[in-house]
């Protein structure tokens, strides 16, 4: 064979296993993500996004459909969306700042009794779960108790 032929094939199977790790970095990269994928913590991740931004539609809602309006007839049938300042060209809209401020608000607001609500049950769940556990304390404490009394006998009849 010539040198420039063994060069080439050389060449063609350096190729070759590049190829070959590339194919099995990609294939060790797609299992890794779809592992990851499957782990419980990135679907409970994406579930809780997707609720969420259900949720704040809903409050979203409530404050521009509601509330709003109701703050509006209290304070005399002022809109805040509409208040607005201008300056040469520039138009200020601070009435939907004070808007999206009245929002946030209310959205923290409900999610704090939301969470309230949420704690509240899981508090009642590890308090009946810490009178299983001292259920289990004072019998295990009772048997002890008896094992040495009979530990006691035991000793009382061989003297």
């Amino acid at each position: 064979m010539k040198k420039e032929d063994k060069k080439t094939e050389s060449k063609k199977e350096k190729i070759k296993i590049e190829k070959t790790k590339i194919i099995e970095k990609g294939s060790s990269s797609i299992k890794e993500f779809k592992q990851f994928i499957s782990k419980g913590n990135v679907i409970d991740l994406a579930v809780g996004v997707i609720i969420g931004t259900a949720f704040g539609k809903i409050v979203t809602s409530i404050v521009n459909d509601i509330l709003m309006p109701l703050i509006g007839i209290v304070i005399g049938g002022l809109n805040f969306s509409g208040l607005s300042l201008k300056i040469g060209e520039a138009t200020i809209n601070y009435g939907v700042f004070i808007q999206n401020v009245i929002d946030f608000l209310i959205v923290s607001l409900c999610v704090f009794i939301f969470i309230k609500m949420i704690s509240k049950l899981t508090k009642k769940e590890e308090k009946e779960e810490e009178k299983e556990e001292t259920k289990k304390d004072e019998q295990i404490i009772l048997l002890e108790e008896i094992r040495d009394l009979l530990k006691q006998n035991n000793k009382k009849s061989k003297n």
